[in-house]
Parts: structure tokens; C-alpha cells; sequence
């Protein structure tokens, strides 16, 4: 009886009121009267026909296929050359230095290895360390770090967070830079050489700037107490990471290039997101037009052992590669181009052929009814 003496209006703001026996009004929970709440708006349903369909497949096939072969040559005309001198065989030069090594170790020990290049390296090229079966995309490692003592903070850098722990302090001292990501920090070092055919050996030059982000050099990464230069003062009350050989702020010699703006440790800061992997180590850079960056020859890898991965059954690479428009050596890229415009063209080829069978039947059926 009391609903059949209410009445239900819309106003001009698009509400609904109710209005009852007694004059008032009642504010409805009823969506508003507009055309998205009442679901108005106007919509594009597109039909599916032979006649938009097959285009699309072909267009994307003709597309995708020389975007692919070309991405591919691109890959391929990358040059890129890997050691693995990981010394699990006893015929490896690094043999001896992968069975005696240990982290408290005071003498370094070095293998040397010898290889040859088979064709010149033109331009300027890349030389990285790899890592196999090293999960740095596990959740505790990669939380396991403090970004605010990393950018400089003084309370953090006396104070470390707790995920940190367990390397957040040693002997009652905060660990700088703390975590298990700086604590397993890769230490191996190269020096390249080349043997000229007269005899003599030519060490090649390499870079150690210029191989990390410019982001993380000068935004994520700084040292505390910017105005002060003396690196040990500032660090002062800090120790090493528990794997590490000496503290932070003696990276390197060069002072913008020290303590935690150091590229290395930025480089390893950067976790990558597979187990097997590789970081920049160093650039050599083209110096000449006329003579190319490696000559074809022979070479000598002279390596630091000091980076352990025989408790993980790890695998340690050095890689020389050039680089192109498109970065390093990848043939993924090409390969899932080409695949794709291919079976869209195979796909468009076989829907044409039932289209042109199947629609002849379906138009004589019309003509005959």
C-alpha cells in the first residue's frame, strides 16, 4: 500500500528521487540516469568477414617475415667470441686455481690462456663475464641490499636495514655496502694481450667507465658526505663485506670511480633476472679507421682466480662481442618475427582456400533457394 503511494522521478542532475505520502523525498540507489551508468554509450562491434580477416593475416605475414630475416642477418653479423675458463677439466689452464682457491686465500692466483681470433674485430668491442646456474633472481638475494645507504645516506650508512641481514654487521661494526648482493660481489679480473707475429706482446687497453648507466652512476648510486673527497674519512666506522678483500672506498684509484660509485660494483648491483647470465666487464674502444680494434691473430687471457663457483656448480665465461643497432648477439628476436609472419601467411593461405571452396557451395545454395 505505502509503495503504491510513492512516486520515483528523475531530476536534471540525472539522480532518482522517491517521494512519499508524507511530501519527502528519498534519494534512490538506483544508478544515475546518465549513458555510461545505464550502459547508452555507443559501442563499434566489428564484424568478422573473409574480406577483413584474410588482409590481416597476409598484411601481418608480409610485414612481420622481412622485419625478421632482417633483425636475424643483423643478429648474425654480430662477431662474438667466449672462453669458458671455469677449470673443471685438468687440461684447463685454470685447473689448479679452481681446486685451491678459498675466500680467505692472501695469494692470487693467475692462469693464463691462450686463444685465437679468426677474423678482425672492426669496431669497438665488448668484453663481459658470464655466470652460469647463479640465481640472482631469488627474492631474499635481491631484497638483501639498502638503497638509502647506497645513495649516501649517513644514518642508513651507520645503520643498516635489516635486509641486509645476515651482512648487515661484522665484529659490531655496519657492513658497507651491506647485503648478500654486494657480498658476492664477482672479483675475477683480465688483462688482455696480443702476441704480435714478431714476437713481442701487446697489452690491450681497457676501459673501465662508461659500463654502467648513466641513471645509476648519478642518481641511485652516491657516495657519503659529497663534499668530502677523503673517501676513508668518510667511510669511517664502516667495515668490508665478509667476502671482500679490502673496503669499498679502495675500488679504484680514480676518485670518481671509488667507493660506491664504482662501475663494477654498480654493474653487479644490477641483478639479472636468468641463472645464466652476463655483466660488462670492460670497452675497448676503436682508436683508429685504419687498423681494426683486434686484429686476427693470437691472443693471451691472463685471469685473476678469485671468484668461487665450484659450491653451486657454476660456470664462469669471458666474452669478446661487437655490438649493433640492435644491442649484443640475439637471435631470438629475428627468429620469433619470422615465425610469427609465417604462420599468419600460412594461416591466411589455408582460410583462403576454405573460404574459396566453402563460400562457392554456400552462394550456390542461395541461387538455388
Amino acid at each position: 500500500m505505502i509503495g503504491a503511494m510513492m512516486a520515483s522521478s528523475y531530476n536534471e542532475d540525472g539522480h532518482i528521487t522517491v517521494s512519499g505520502p508524507g511530501g519527502g523525498t528519498l534519494r534512490s540507489k538506483k544508478p544515475e540516469n546518465t549513458a555510461f551508468k545505464q550502459q547508452r554509450l555507443p559501442a563499434w562491434q566489428p564484424i568478422l568477414t573473409a574480406g577483413t580477416v584474410l588482409p590481416a593475416f597476409f598484411i601481418i605475414g608480409l610485414i612481420f617475415i622481412p622485419i625478421g630475416i632482417g633483425l636475424y642477418v643483423t643478429s648474425n653479423n654480430i662477431k662474438e667470441f667466449e672462453i669458458d675458463y671455469t677449470g673443471e677439466d685438468v687440461s684447463s689452464p685454470c685447473f689448479n686455481c679452481s681446486q685451491s682457491f678459498s675466500w680467505n686465500s692472501t695469494r692470487p692466483c693467475t692462469c693464463v690462456i691462450p686463444f685465437y681470433l679468426e677474423q678482425p674485430y672492426e669496431s669497438s668491442v665488448f668484453m663481459y663475464y658470464g655466470l652460469s646456474n647463479f640465481y640472482q633472481n631469488h627474492r631474499r638475494y635481491v631484497k638483501s641490499r639498502d638503497d638509502s645507504q647506497l645513495n649516501g645516506d649517513m644514518e642508513s650508512l651507520l645503520k643498516p636495514s635489516k635486509e641486509c641481514e645476515p651482512y648487515a654487521m661484522n665484529e659490531n661494526k655496519p657492513i658497507a655496502p651491506c647485503g648478500a648482493i654486494a657480498n658476492s660481489m664477482f672479483n675475477d679480473t683480465f688483462e688482455l694481450f696480443y702476441n704480435d707475429p714478431n714476437g713481442t706482446k701487446v697489452q690491450i687497453p681497457l676501459s673501465n667507465t662508461g659500463i654502467a648507466w648513466w641513471t645509476d652512476k648519478h642518481v641511485k648510486f652516491r657516495n657519503p658526505g659529497l663534499n668530502n673527497p677523503n673517501l676513508t674519512a668518510a667511510f669511517q666506522g664502516t667495515t668490508k663485506p665478509v667476502n671482500w678483500r679490502r673496503p669499498v672506498y679502495e675500488l679504484d684509484s680514480a676518485p670518481d670511480n671509488n667507493g660506491f660509485i664504482n662501475e663494477d660494483f654498480i654493474v653487479w648491483m644490477r641483478t639479472a633476472a636468468l641463472p645464466t647470465f652476463r655483466k660488462l666487464y670492460r670497452i675497448i674502444n676503436k682508436t683508429s679507421n685504419m687498423v681494426p680494434t683486434l686484429p686476427r691473430g693470437n691472443y693471451t687471457l691472463e685471469v685473476v682466480y678469485n671468484y668461487p663457483v665450484r659450491s653451486f656448480d657454476g660456470r664462469k665465461r669471458m666474452i669478446l662481442s661487437t655490438i649493433s643497432w640492435m644491442g649484443g648477439k640475439n637471435p631470438f628476436l629475428g627468429i620469433a618475427y619470422i615465425t610469427v609472419g609465417s604462420v599468419c601467411f600460412f594461416l591466411g593461405v589455408v582460410l583462403l582456400i576454405i573460404h574459396h571452396k566453402c563460400g562457392n557451395r554456400s552462394n550456390s545454395a542461395d541461387i538455388s533457394n
